[in-house]
């Protein structure tokens, strides 16, 4: 019988992947997890931004790319939508979430907060909150210590029910309380420091049984450990010799706002800033974002932020590893991890190679040596001699020697692949049941909403109110309506000329009707002044109708007191009037919260037939305030999908009644500058490397694959200002071509020079190209061994070129997932063109 009971012990533990209790401590110079020391490579997942059906292949992908961590945030106001109600199902199933990142053998990073920020709306914490009596969100206040204690103390219990930390045999190796805070502290006043060392002690009294961490806290309290946000942390000190170097967000991109310009942040930077963290101590890194996803629904902060939040991640938005970046940082990884040992067991020796040039030297006694080598140059490659041997150090790149002798890694050559990624259109197709009684052609159904006050008033009011304060983020939409009696005896009636409408608002956008005639629209730029409304309008003798649909476009998610920051019109104004201009801010307005078509939920399954739909197969285009709905079958394959809204206007979108987010594909400035192509070297900053002048900020809408049925999808689309349903479509995001360059001075090789002699260590480079999964390189395009020029998707050959690349390739790729080829004698004429460094470019199709 004990036999038995130890088997079914066994069988039960290997199912829940049962690890024993793990002691998690630390001191200077690392994480220390059951008496050993861990250098650690951590990714920021965060579970709401993608889907359950994700998230095994997205924390795969991140373990294959030599991640030992997953890390995120805890969403409060996902899982408290209401006081005391909590939520955790769909893409807030925050324990099937950390139980994935178990099973696959990682570690786990959880930013408790339960403050955010991250670009989500309201920073993570709740709108109700806001609204209870006496709150002030993040200082030294009861009713929010209250509240966020309370839910704190909820996760932590949730977690340790489930036996999540390390502590108990989980994942979780480290806590997070509050979010970079110390930043602004001091503008909370007397309540700043008090509120910071009660939410450390609150954290520690939750006796969780691992260590807890403050981002950007400068003064936490032992035993919390303060750590790094930043581009670049190499030069971070912890506030006490006793806690370990840890940087919780290293950005390898940005976040989108709508109307701007894309930003990218290079891999060779990236790399750059990771190993110079490692040189100089580091032990644990977190990528922000490693996988940035998307913000469903309502749920992106800023204002303004875009719903993709892709943060051009090493995984992309919709789940693909994005080439080079993701393979430049897996060698880093593999590169550093080789010298873990002698980085974690010794102290760093510093050597100055140049002005700008440096060495950290690191050698315990078993005879470990690991070196990096460093030139912070940001114009200038520089040849250093380093322990009697000359290496030679592009600008601003770090090269690794996990043996003090052979570079192994240097962040400013890239040899991994590059993928060409498409969005391959689909047009929409009917539903098969629908086929099959003929119907060849998307028929869309429409409801249009009627500007202003639908069925009853909310409420009358002499001025103005705040929008947000008002919706209290219900909806995106608050209607501000009034009428004005325009005299027969007014000079533009006997004209026909036109007054102007003048309107200004603090936030965020607005669509203006005049007699339910639509006027046009206006917008800010995300920040927290007010923006402005001009147009002529057509007023007839008697009582004019003005109705102004003002919009949020996220919340306020960060900044001090931010919750207060508010939103709407602050004056209406019409000019071109016999007295002049008349001011109609202080007339009585009646106002409406939300749509009809949103307040009846025609959007979720059960709702669809509360409303009478006219079905179209040739649907009204450019019209305001429209619905529309179709009965379509799934895209065809297993690619991600977007849905391409470029020629649609702005509003909401969702596939059976799942939250497909806001759509607007408004263009950035012409004026703006942008780049051709991106000098890594020198310090980054999100306006750095930008490109898409002119173009929108985002034109597809990611729909993960688990929302579609095969057939019978309802898609339903809120268009606010008008566009041209007909012309929606799929796009299949597809990798459909890979290239990859290599040179004979790859990191692996290098001149040695000792004594007044030459020698060569041989170690052969070695190209290598994979197709994603089930695709197989079917042509080869392009390949040259030599001295090619260009770039993917554009190389040609140069005056030295081996004729015979291109069978090589072939012979040794075609109809492979995957293939390597050495840059040997056996494959190519090695002696061609003496005195120069050859390379083997090839670009190659999958299919």
């Amino acid at each position: 019988m004990k036999k038995l009971f130890l088997l079914f012990a066994f069988t039960l533990c290997c199912s829940f992947s049962c690890s024993p209790a793990a002691n998690v401590t630390y001191d200077r110079r690392s994480l220390i997890i059951d008496g050993q020391r861990k250098l650690l490579i951590s990714a920021s997942i965060h579970y709401p931004r993608s889907v359950p059906g994700m998230w095994p292949g997205l924390v795969q992908t991140a373990k294959e790319g030599g991640v030992d961590v997953i890390e995120s945030y805890v969403f409060w106001n996902g899982h408290e939508p209401s006081p005391g109600n909590y939520y955790f199902g769909g893409r807030y199933d925050l324990v099937k979430f950390v139980k994935i990142v178990q099973q696959a053998g990682m570690y786990m990073i959880l930013r408790i907060g339960p403050f955010v920020a991250a670009e989500w709306y309201f920073g993570g914490v709740p709108v109700w909150l806001h609204y209870v009596p006496g709150t002030v969100f993040r200082t030294d206040n009861e009713p929010f210590k209250y509240h966020m204690q309370k839910f704190m103390t909820f996760i932590v219990n949730l977690m340790k029910q489930e036996k999540l930390f390390a502590s108990q045999g989980g994942p979780i190796i480290l806590a997070q309380v509050e979010n970079e805070y110390g930043d602004i502290e001091r503008v909370y006043g007397e309540g700043g420091k008090p509120y910071a060392m009660w939410a450390a002690r609150m954290a520690v009294s939750q006796n969780i049984g691992v260590p807890w961490i403050m981002c950007q806290q400068y003064d936490a309290p032992d035993p919390v450990i303060n750590t790094c946000n930043s581009f670049y942390c190499d030069q971070f000190t912890p506030n006490s010799p006793n806690k370990p170097k840890i940087w919780t967000e290293n950005w390898p991109g940005w976040f989108k706002t709508f109307g701007a310009r894309d930003p990218h942040r290079p891999p060779e930077d990236v790399a750059f800033s990771v190993a110079r963290f490692f040189q100089k101590g580091g032990s644990v890194q977190n990528y922000y974002m490693y996988h940035g996803g998307t913000n469903f629904g309502r749920t992106s902060g800023g204002p303004f932020i875009t719903t993709s939040y892709d943060y051009d991640a090493p995984i992309d938005e919709y789940g693909l590893p994005r080439l080079p970046k993701w393979g430049h940082l897996k060698d880093l990884h593999k590169a550093i991890k080789s010298c873990e040992h002698a980085l974690l067991n010794s102290e760093p020796i510093n050597l100055s190679l140049g002005p700008s040039q440096e060495a950290d030297v690191y050698a315990d006694t078993s005879g470990a040596c690991a070196a990096f080598l460093a030139n912070t140059d940001d114009k200038n490659d520089m040849t250093v001699v380093f322990r009697n041997v000359s290496y030679n150090l592009p600008a601003w790149s770090v090269s690794i020697l996990p043996d003090c002798k052979n570079v192994i890694f240097n962040t400013a050559k890239v040899t991994s692949q590059t993928s060409i990624v498409e969005m391959v259109p689909e047009d929409l197709q009917p539903s098969v049941t629908l086929q099959n009684k003929g119907l060849k052609d998307l028929e869309w159904e429409v409801f249009v909403e009627q500007p202003g006050i639908w069925g009853d008033a909310d409420f009358i009011k002499n001025g103005f109110v705040d929008h947000i304060n008002t919706t209290r983020f219900s909806t995106d939409y608050l209607w501000y309506t009034t009428s004005i009696v325009v005299g027969e005896n007014e000079e533009f009636l006997k004209k026909g000329s036109h007054p102007v409408l003048l309107i200004e608002s603090k936030g965020h956008a607005l669509h203006a009707f005049v007699n339910q005639e639509f006027q046009g629209s206006a917008s800010g730029n995300g920040s927290k002044s007010s923006f402005k409304f001009k147009n002529p309008i057509t007023l007839k003798a008697g009582k004019n109708e003005i109705a102004l649909l003002s919009l949020t476009v996220g919340l306020q998610n960060a900044g001090p007191f931010y919750e207060w920051v508010g939103a709407g019109l602050t004056s209406v104004k019409i000019k071109g009037f016999n007295n002049g201009t008349i001011d109609l801010s202080t007339y009585s307005w009646t106002y409406k919260i939300g749509l009809q078509g949103e307040h009846l939920g025609i959007y979720k399954p059960e709702g669809l037939n509360a409303v009478k739909w006219l079905l179209s197969s040739d649907p009204p285009k450019d019209q305001p305030l429209t619905w529309y709905k179709a009965v379509l079958d799934a895209p065809t394959g297993d690619e991600p999908v977007g849905l391409d809204m470029i020629h649609m206007g702005k509003g909401l979108a969702w596939l059976n009644g799942e939250e497909i987010g806001r759509y607007w594909p408004r263009k950035s400035s012409t004026k703006e500058h942008c780049v051709q192509e991106c000098d890594y070297r020198g310090k980054f900053r999100p306006d750095k490397c930008l490109t898409g002048c002119g173009e929108p900020t985002q034109r597809w809408y990611h729909v993960p694959r688990s929302w579609f049925k095969p057939s019978g999808n309802i898609l339903v689309i809120f268009e606010e200002k008008g566009g041209n349903p007909t012309k929606i479509t799929f796009a299949r995001r597809k990798t459909s071509g890979l290239c990859s360059v290599v040179a004979e001075d790859h990191p692996m090789i290098h001149k040695e020079s000792v004594a007044g002699t030459e020698n060569n260590r041989t170690t052969t480079p070695t190209f290598s190209l994979k197709c994603p999964k089930d695709k197989h390189i079917s042509i080869v395009k392009f390949a040259s061994f030599g001295n090619p020029t260009g770039k993917c998707g554009s190389y040609t050959k140069g005056d030295c070129h081996d004729p015979s690349s291109t069978s090589v390739v072939e012979k040794l790729c075609l109809a492979k997932n995957e293939c390597a080829i050495q840059l040997s004698e056996a494959n190519f004429n090695k002696g061609l063109c003496p005195g120069i460094t050859k390379q083997l470019a090839v670009e190659a199709v999958c299919s």
